[in-house]
């Protein structure tokens, strides 16, 4: 997989930043759980949605994948629906 299947074409400049984000993680594992959620998902999230998924862009790489992996619980202040959203995602 090279990287992200939609284009960024019709999205206003926070969600083309954010879907660039997604699939430019540094590690791999994480490039393909985020981007494809962004792929998929990144033109219907809310504003809400669209603060808690620049909030969780922040997380260092391992510990993302550790919280979405079911490695390691994921802390209070990032349980949020759209985290459970991106594991379900994963899931699928």
């Amino acid at each position: 997989m090279s990287g992200s299947g939609r284009s960024s074409e019709g999205l206003d400049a926070r969600r083309r930043k954010l879907l660039f984000r997604s699939w430019h993680r540094g590690i791999r594992e994480m490039d393909l759980v985020l981007g494809g959620f962004a792929d998929s998902a990144i033109g219907s999230l809310t504003d809400a949605e669209l603060h808690q998924y620049e909030h969780l862009l922040e997380v260092q790489d391992a510990d993302l994948l550790a919280w979405v992996t079911g490695q390691n619980p994921v802390p209070a202040d990032f349980d949020t629906p759209l985290l459970r959203k991106i594991m379900a995602f994963r899931a699928a």
